[in-house]
């Protein structure tokens, strides 16, 4: 296991940041304890967070959902989808059949980001963060973070953020959605 809940690490053993007891064996992760994806707090941004980076790493994820989404919960089709249902029958079944590695992700530049965005099937959208303040308040919600923290240029970029569906906001704290991938599939033309 690793990290006890609250402990907030930057790395535990598994490479994995953040604060969800989970056990990594090879490419395989399982959460300890269902994750809170209700949107009403800080739970529920570090579980977003803890999927978000296990799809960037490549890693299979086994993890149990708790709570009613306060929110639109197609916002995380792009992360792996929980083995349990969520919400009703419909809520679960188009989380499974619409998840694919890659939907939605960012790479960095020097002093910009690009997302991708192929959520919605028959589109794609390319967005490019180079505003500092867009960028810097992108890169600092890869973190959970309070929105009460945020400054006043930073909740504007918030709500530019959000609007464009990249952040997800509730219960007073915000995280970033897209994943940087550092690990693709073989063959990555499959995607």
């Amino acid at each position: 296991m690793s990290g006890p809940t609250g402990e907030d690490r930057s790395s535990g053993p598994s490479g994995l940041t953040g604060t969800v007891p989970h056990r990594r064996t090879g490419r395989r992760v399982e959460a300890a304890e269902p994750l809170d994806l209700s949107g009403t707090g800080r739970a529920t941004a570090e579980a977003v967070r803890f999927l978000r980076e296990c799809q960037g790493l490549g890693l299979g994820v086994s993890w149990r959902a708790t709570g009613t989404p306060s929110y639109d919960p197609r916002l995380l089709h792009h992360l792996p989808p929980p083995t349990e249902p969520l919400g009703g029958p419909g809520v679960w079944a188009s989380w499974r059949t619409g998840h694919a590695h890659g939907t939605l992700y960012h790479r960095r530049g020097p002093d910009f980001v690009t997302v991708l965005d192929r959520r919605e099937r028959g589109t794609a959208v390319r967005l490019t963060l180079d505003h500092p303040a867009l960028h810097a308040t992108f890169l600092r919600l890869l973190e959970p973070t309070p929105v009460a923290e945020l400054d006043a240029t930073e909740r504007e970029a918030l709500g530019l953020l959000t609007a464009e569906r990249l952040v997800l906001t509730g219960g007073g704290w915000a995280v970033a959605l897209p994943p940087r991938i550092r690990q693709w599939p073989v063959p990555c033309t499959a995607i």
